[in-house]
């Protein structure tokens, strides 16, 4: 029988990437109080007997080690639908996932990973190595033109009352530091909410020398960031799939940074966090 706790998704498919992965649900579960859930999808309904074991197996070791016990549940199906027809029915607050960055195992790397993600009603935090610590206290908040940059802000003030975060404003500039109207705007919409919110943060400018992606990156590697905050681009094609998308880039950053992936209409009322204004 469900409850009504939070519940953090894992998919798991015994790599030690899905262990990664396990292990910043444990970080989230302890701060967010929420349950963790475990999800393998079988290729074909005979494997579920066994595999449901093997998961067993494997939750009550995460509860030696941590002394929290994830639920499971292994399910016939595919990466695409199956992990997010499980989010709804769970009633899912987020997804903790594990990539193989841009090389290796395919299912689960670059435009994958955000094919999976599109689509989605809740954030996916994509992680490569395990968490460095217990808290992320170092947010980078890449900021360019998207309107959608503000709907990111509700999800910077919900980590904030958990793991007492700063941010980092990345604004994308020229070479000559000038930044497009529509980001200033972004930039100042988002200076005065976190004001407001009394949120610690800092402002820096891309240098303009690469694309925003890669100084993105390059910047959150100076700064050694806990965490990377982005959105999906609206109504994504399958062009960008093919040629790379900005948030693909991030995803699968070369400094394996946590990357926390958020979807336009997101909305966390659901939770009883409370109104963001």
């Amino acid at each position: 029988m469900e409850t009504s706790k939070n519940k953090i998704l894992v998919p798991y498919d015994f790599t030690p990437i899905a262990d990664n992965a396990v292990e910043h649900a444990i970080v989230m579960s302890k701060k967010l109080g929420a349950d963790i859930y475990l999800l393998h999808i079988a290729k074909k309904e005979a494997q579920i007997a066994e595999l449901e074991k093997q998961l067993l197996e494997h939750s009550e070791k995460v509860n030696q080690k941590h002394g929290i016990k994830p639920s499971f549940r292994v399910q016939e199906g595919t990466i695409f639908k199956t992990i997010n027809q499980v989010v709804e029915e769970l009633n899912c607050m987020l997804v903790i996932m594990g990539t193989h960055g841009m090389k290796g195992l395919q299912k689960l790397t670059g435009s994958w990973a955000l094919k999976v993600i599109v689509g989605s009603q809740v954030p996916y935090l994509v992680v490569q190595e395990p968490p460095a610590g217990d808290e992320y206290l170092k947010i980078v908040f890449p900021v360019d033109y998207k309107a959608e940059n503000k709907e990111k802000l509700k999800w910077i003030d919900f980590l904030n009352k958990f793991f007492n975060s700063k941010v980092f404003i990345y604004a994308s500039a020229t070479k000559e530091g000038i930044i497009d109207s529509r980001t200033k705007a972004n930039v100042v919409f988002s200076k005065r909410f976190l004001e407001e919110k009394g949120i610690d943060y800092e402002l820096a400018l891309s240098s303009g020398d690469a694309s925003f992606s890669q100084e993105t990156v390059q910047y959150s590697e100076e700064i050694k960031a806990d965490m990377v905050l982005v959105m999906t681009t609206r109504d994504i094609s399958f062009h960008d799939y093919v040629l790379g998308a900005y948030e693909q880039y991030i995803i699968a950053n070369s400094a394996q940074i946590p990357v926390l992936v958020i979807n336009p209409r997101t909305d966390l009322m659901r939770y009883g966090y409370g109104s963001f204004g």
